[in-house]
């Protein structure tokens, strides 16, 4: 066989407390209690699965035993203090004791296929404890105690049971453990496995629906999460890829629950991440926050896929990076940990099928996902009930289970590359496009929207997402008129993903519709939506050509609508539209300069560090008439000497190039310049340099 049981190595928990292990500094009467706490905590234990319920249920019946003796002990209240092997007994029985009750809850909540997998050494795990308990009963004094005669039989019972029990493990566990191991062989060789087989191991495991499944595969990830680096993954992957290859299989393609889908849309809708912790890139939450050659701080994912699209600069500062070096930023991401814990949100670094795709790589699960992919394509392409076979007639799938095999396919698209890669090559995106414009089914539009999303993670599906007929006029219409918003936000990361690319970037720009639902969203949208769509934009303004259609779309405006409430981003997109989009771009910015000033006074330090970058463009670019509408801003030059003092380095650079900009202005010299200007240039303002701009009566917001 190609995969071994003694591969499956225990799992080992991570204590929380790891004082918990320590034997308890207490006095005779608190050791006593401790332990019968202890044993009715054992005894309560739930057993969830039946794999070692003989084992299991022995090793708890001798703890009841046990408790009986304890509370003969505490009863009689005559112990003798001074006996030292006494207190070491019971303190060690208490240690002893609580790894039993570790053991069961790791088996009992955890994985059943990666218990089964190890059951051997589970059970050697509770012989060895059990006999640790004998022991300790052997040394125990018990002639010196003054217990009851019946208490006194029951703790040499336990004593003996615990000297003569064996090891025991089923046959029927065994076999079971071997027909899981011959699937797994089946499928790394490419054959699909009987179902009839298949479910029998399920329904022998109790593993029973779809629900169940889900339940075992995140209890399998949480195995992954839980070993160390130097231990193997690569049997668990194995092992999340057949359950969820049954689980579409043998229980049919579902969706999320009302109260998953309620959460994901409150979580989307109100939740409010502090500036701080957003990446600049892609304005989402950090996962795994690391410091560029300039000192700015980005996600993993986004700073690294900016990187291979053939970027060496910072995309905040422009400056050209000196060296491709990702520092982790531990500090900050401890500290969007704890937040995340406080707003009960899942924190993960990435997925674990991610990091097996990384650096692992399996082929049972490789394979077992094209046959889940293959499976789910030909459901929705009407071949039957998934089988390929061309004798099939077509019969189109219900709404209903066309939504739950397209929910599949967007879970499966969330967890690694090679999922992403299967799904493409299997020709589901063309598929997915039809169901865009399911507006009449709110469910299906969203979770086709954002398999396409997911599926544009990976760099080689971005190409094949914009070549396919009706791929972007489908994602333009779910911008424009989804039919709900976090269909909308879904369609604007997706055009934010697409535009990764250069090429695709100024495709995309061409899109009137891409750009009106762009700047509608993020003008009335949700705050999560909003942001999704604001980073859209900062990606499609990253390319001169497609700048000028932005500025035709009402970018500019938007973004000094947007300054009010997010100056950050506001500032920032209004930034590199001036600085890609000529006199057109400033014109159309001139009305936005006392918000501009206002984010300069009150904002953070990354939004004035922006202000102060835009307003030094559209100065130079604009000439004399925006220098004089700046100035005319209250308060604007003590502001300017502020930010010299207090700001970034680069804001102080460009406060400075600002201040300088305003003095030559007043002193009647050109206000446009460059840095590094020489103060002995003497070039008047040219009506070359000149732009026109519209007159404002109104007072604009401080």
């Amino acid at each position: 066989m190609a995969i071994s049981p003694e591969t499956f190595p225990t799992r080992k928990r991570r204590p929380e407390n790891m004082a918990s292990f320590m034997s308890p500094k207490i006095n005779d009467l608190n050791v006593l209690c401790s332990l019968l706490q202890l044993t009715d905590q054992i005894c309560s234990l739930n057993l969830t699965t039946t794999l070692l319920n003989r084992v299991s249920s022995s090793t708890i019946r001798k703890t009841q035993l046990l408790g009986v003796v304890f509370e003969e002990l505490v009863r009689v209240s005559n112990l003798n203090s001074n006996s030292s092997v006494l207190f070491l007994c019971l303190e060690e029985m208490y240690i002893v004791l609580h790894n039993i009750k570790i053991l069961i809850e790791d088996f009992s909540n955890g994985s059943k296929f990666n218990l089964l997998m190890q059951i051997e050494t589970v059970a050697d795990n509770f012989h060895r404890l059990t006999g640790e308990l004998s022991t300790l009963l052997d040394v125990l004094p018990l002639q010196e105690l003054d217990l009851n005669d019946d208490v006194r039989e029951l703790a040499l019972l336990v004593r003996k049971q615990g000297s003569e029990a064996k090891a025991f493990i089923g046959a029927e566990q065994i076999s079971l453990r071997n027909d899981v191991v011959f699937v797994l062989d089946r499928i790394k060789n490419e054959i699909v496995p009987d179902q009839a087989h298949l479910a029998s191991i399920f329904e022998k495991l109790e593993i029973r629906d779809a629900s169940s499944c889900r339940a075992e595969i995140e209890s399998l990830e949480e195995e992954i999460h839980n070993r160390s680096e130097e231990q193997p993954k690569t049997d668990l992957v194995a092992l999340i890829g057949l359950v969820r290859f049954a689980k579409c299989v043998l229980y049919g393609a579902s969706t999320p629950s009302q109260k998953t889908v309620t959460m994901r849309r409150n979580q989307s809708l109100e939740l409010t991440i502090p500036a701080d912790y957003r990446c600049p890139i892609s304005l989402e939450l950090m996962r795994d926050p690391v410091v560029v050659a300039t000192g700015q701080t980005y996600d993993r994912a986004s700073i690294k896929l900016w990187m291979d699209s053939g970027h060496n600069t910072c995309p905040k500062t422009g400056q050209t990076l000196s060296h491709t070096e990702l520092i982790p930023n531990r500090v900050l991401r401890n500290m969007i940990a704890a937040w995340c814990r406080e707003q009960r949100i899942p924190f993960k670094v990435e997925t674990v099928t991610g990091k097996h795709n990384s650096g692992v790589t399996n082929k049972a699960a490789l394979e077992a996902t094209r046959m889940m992919v293959s499976f789910l394509v030909n459901k929705l392409k009407g071949n039957g009930h998934g089988k390929e076979d061309n004798d099939n007639v077509n019969v189109p799938l219900s709404v209903e289970d066309a939504n739950g095999v397209v929910y599949e396919l967007r879970v499966l698209a969330k967890t690694d590359s090679g999922s992403r890669a299967c799904i493409a090559e299997a020709g589901a995106i063309p598929l997915l496009v039809r169901f865009l414009n399911a507006e009449e089914n709110p469910s299906l539009q969203v979770n086709a929207v954002t398999t396409i999303l997911n599926l544009s993670i990976l760099e080689a599906n971005k190409t094949k997402i914009m070549e396919t007929d009706g791929a972007l006029n489908g994602v333009a219409e779910v911008l424009i008129s989804g039919a709900t918003w976090e269909a909308k936000a879904n369609a604007a990361a997706t055009v934010f993903s697409l535009s990764g690319v250069a090429a695709h970037r100024r495709r995309l720009g061409r899109k009137t519709r891409v750009v009106s639902g762009l700047v509608g969203l993020a003008k009335t949208g949700p705050e999560g939506a909003r942001r999704d769509a604001l980073a859209a934009v900062l990606n499609l303004a990253a390319d001169r050509e497609t700048v000028a259609r932005l500025v035709e779309g009402g970018v500019v405006g938007m973004a000094a609508e947007v300054m009010a409430a997010m100056p950050e981003e506001g500032v920032t997109i209004l930034e590199a539209v001036v600085k890609r989009g000529g006199l057109v771009a400033v014109a159309a910015a001139y009305a936005g300069i006392k918000r501009l000033g206002a984010v300069l006074r009150e904002g953070s330090e990354r939004a004035r560090e922006s202000a102060a970058a835009t307003l030094v463009t559209m100065c130079r670019k604009g000439g004399s008439e925006v220098v004089a509408e700046l100035a005319a801003v209250p308060g604007v030059e003590r502001v300017i000497w502020e930010l010299m003092a207090v700001g970034s380095v680069r804001g102080r650079r460009k406060a400075a190039t600002l201040l300088r900009i305003m003095r030559r202005w007043a002193a009647g010299i050109d206000g446009g310049e460059n840095e590094g200007f020489t103060t002995t240039t003497t070039t008047m303002v040219a009506s070359s340099t000149t732009m026109v701009v519209p007159t404002t009566t109104s007072s604009l917001a401080q």
